[in-house]
């Protein structure tokens, strides 16, 4: 174990040279130094164990040091851990294909793999453009979306996330233009009322001419809010669509891979969408590795257009060693029964965070699968009050109002009650 100097010398370096995500090099948060990480804890350099809460933004799902993927790893690693896409393939690239195919809904038969969540959606997009471009409508190169969305942080992610509430608002003037429907009012449990779709309706009508494609979070709107909706809205959405010549792209970068209930927030409803992004949880939180899927009517029409190629190409696309993780982690969670693990973390989580509505600082509580928010009145001290889940023994990472946690699949009722715990108990101290 480090000593205290050893561990000063790192967090002083980091201070003054580590620029950390959505912090101030001037100001900058507080950041704890770990030295390891097994299952459901984080170990700190100074012997701290924390049960995390967070699954290391969602992607953890198998929690940390899992035999099965290191496995992957290891075996993979002896083989080659990358070989340039262009021109070449291999084994572990199209199993993963495979294996994606076989789980995500049945008109998505074509697979491009990207580095990132965010570089995922900006394929995504580019899909839509070069199809309607290929089809001989090149106007058609606007997009429509809801507010309170969040795709990710590479331009063109960031020109669809929320341009007022969202964390991008200072480059909405190099942003091209795109169209904002309100987000979806009618809760998850909600009973849909056709009011509901009128806005994001009448958004359409008055620019589908102009526009490709309708991009959302399907069920769950993430970072932008960590709201539920009802999947109704997305039954009607699909035919809105259908009726005015729009593909529809679900951004299921947070939500795939068993997090809300279904394997992927898609299976809530009873549609499928034209392209379809999944990343985070893909390789179990093990590396980075995102993939776009769609169907072969696009694929076709792309390939027949004036460039006659999709004009793509990461350097580490379809890097073996993330896609031989990927595989190994799909088939981890489809080896036992998942779907049972996640209502009893979404019931735990339930009850757990209940009292929370009890304080008069709290607006709301909300539970879907493996995730719970509570959602503050006011914008919450992100180090002050990460400080105190710290000495209680979990990491959270609020951001904005809400706290919320999405634990690694493999959590047990005694840590779960013991995450839900501290939360309620932070939360209260908080307020006083």
């Amino acid at each position: 174990m480090i000593d205290r100097k050893g561990i000063k010398k790192i967090l002083d370096y980091d201070r003054e040279h580590v620029w950390h995500p959505y912090t101030s090099m001037t100001n900058p948060l507080k950041v704890y130094p770990v030295e390891s990480a097994d299952k459901v804890r984080i170990k700190l350099l100074d012997g701290t164990e924390l049960i995390d809460g967070m699954s290391s933004w969602w992607a953890a799902i198998h929690g940390y040091n899992h035999p099965v993927l290191n496995k992957a790893v290891k075996s993979q690693l002896k083989k080659m851990s990358h070989v340039m896409f262009g021109g070449l393939t291999h084994e572990p690239a199209v199993g993963l294909s495979e294996k994606l195919i076989q789980i995500t809904p049945e008109p998505l038969t074509r697979i491009f793999f990207a580095d990132s969540g965010s570089v995922a959606v900006e394929v995504a997009m580019k899909m839509a453009f070069q199809y309607w471009h290929a089809r001989g409508k090149p106007d058609k190169n606007r997009l429509i979306t809801v507010k309170s969305g969040y795709h990710g942080d590479t331009f063109f992610a960031m020109s669809v996330c929320d341009p007022v509430t969202g964390m991008h608002g200072m480059f909405n003037n190099v942003f091209p233009e795109h169209f904002f429907a309100k987000a979806p009012l009618c809760g998850f449990h909600d009973r849909f009322q056709e009011s509901d779709i009128h806005s994001i309706r009448s958004v359409i009508e008055k620019n589908h001419e102009k526009s490709a494609a309708v991009i959302l979070e399907p069920i769950v709107q993430g970072a932008g809010g960590m709201r539920f909706y009802s999947p109704q809205f997305l039954n009607r959405l699909r035919r809105i669509c259908n009726k005015y010549n729009l593909l529809l792209i679900f951004d299921e970068i947070a939500t795939g891979f068993g997090r809300t209930g279904k394997l992927f927030a898609s299976g809530h409803t009873d549609i499928a969408p034209d392209i379809m992004c999944v990343g985070k949880a893909l390789t179990g939180g093990y590396m980075t590795l995102a993939a776009t899927l769609t169907t072969r009517d696009i694929a076709r029409t792309i390939s027949q257009g004036i460039s006659g190629v999709f004009m793509h190409g990461p350097t580490f696309m379809g890097n073996p060693l993330a896609c031989s993780t990927a595989l190994a982690s799909i088939n981890l969670l489809l080896s036992y029964d998942w779907n049972k693990k996640i209502k009893t973390i979404e019931k735990g989580l339930g009850q757990g965070l209940a009292p929370c509505r009890d304080s008069k600082h709290v607006k709301d509580v909300r539970v879907l699968g493996a995730i719970g928010v509570v959602e503050m009145e006011e914008p919450v001290d992100v180090g002050k009050i990460q400080e105190k889940f710290i000495k209680k023994g979990i990491w959270i990472r609020p951001f904005g109002n809400l706290v919320y946690t999405m634990p690694p699949y493999i959590i047990n009722e005694k840590d779960l009650k013991t995450l839900t715990r501290a939360i309620k108990e932070t939360i209260y101290e908080t307020g006083k």
